[in-house]
């Protein structure tokens, strides 16, 4: 299968940074949002967009792609930005995030967005969808494989351990699992609301490769994933535990106690992009 175009002359710093700018942008539009998530995000978002998935820009519904589902229905926005990032959604669109009608709803909508493969909301959900993808795919005789993203919050929920369970059990070593360890969720800190570690411990007990890193380390995250490509015939899942900063690469919103849901004051959004600005990869 023909890998989707690398545009192997951008950095992946670039690919975040612009990643994070989209995000801004399209926070600007609402004035409000899970803004912070996505910045948190990015990094591993430019991993798997421009170094790890196979997919073609003009034909998001290609049959050998690799599929990337957002259990975090509210990380829609970082997921928007990544597509645009990688040329699925056109920028103009980030215009409409939110708008009665447009393609950018606040909570992914798969009917909605190109590139989208799971409508999000309900937490938990994700990765149970994640399995029967992978079914159906190693079924089907295809090597594709399944990304998922979810949130720490999302280990509170049953149907996560059920899935991880199930995915051991059938020995589904085309998916790969990405869990963001921000620490917040609605409800507090997530480690308070519900303790899961050791985290990786538990993981490796079920039967799956695990690799714990910094989500905002590029070269980490990359290795990382490079290292979960490799288990494709080991009969393991793979699964990424990134500890990430809410707000990454804006120090006024990184320094916020609460970020889970955060409301910018106007004149703070063009603070927030000079800042993001300022930092700029070449």
């Amino acid at each position: 299968m023909s890998p989707a175009p690398r545009g192997h002359n951008v950095s992946l710093e670039r690919r975040a940074w612009g990643i994070r700018r989209h995000a801004l942008l399209m926070g600007e539009v609402q004035g409000q949002g899970y803004i912070a998530q996505a910045l948190d995000i990015a990094d591993v978002l430019a991993v798997a967009y421009f170094h790890a998935m196979r997919y073609r820009p003009d034909d998001p519904e290609w049959e050998g792609r690799d599929r990337f589902l957002l259990s975090n229905g509210h990380y829609a926005i970082a997921l928007y930005a990544a597509l645009i990032e990688a040329g699925i959604v056109p920028e103009e669109e980030l215009e409409s995030y939110g708008a009665d009608e447009s393609r950018l709803p606040m909570s992914g909508m798969a009917s909605y967005t190109p590139g989208m493969e799971m409508s999000g909301g309900s937490l938990g959900l994700g990765l149970a969808i994640a399995v029967g993808r992978c079914l159906g795919l190693k079924h089907k005789g295809s090597d594709a494989r399944v990304y998922t993203l979810f949130s720490d919050g999302e280990l509170d929920e049953g149907s996560v351990w059920e899935a991880i369970m199930a995915a051991a059990h059938h020995r589904l070593d085309n998916l790969i699992a990405i869990v963001d360890v921000n620490n917040q969720q609605a409800d507090g800190p997530s480690t308070a609301v519900l303790g899961f570690e050791p985290l990786p411990e538990k993981l490796a007990a079920f039967g799956w490769f695990v690799r714990r890193v910094d989500g905002n380390d590029l070269a980490a995250v990359r290795d990382a994933f490079d290292a979960a490509a490799a288990q494709a015939g080991s009969g393991r899942p793979a699964m990424i535990v990134a500890d990430t900063l809410m707000g990454k690469g804006v120090p006024f919103l990184e320094a916020r106690e609460k970020n889970h849901f955060i409301r910018v004051e106007p004149h703070e959004w063009r603070l927030a992009l000079d800042a993001l600005d300022e930092r700029k990869p070449a």
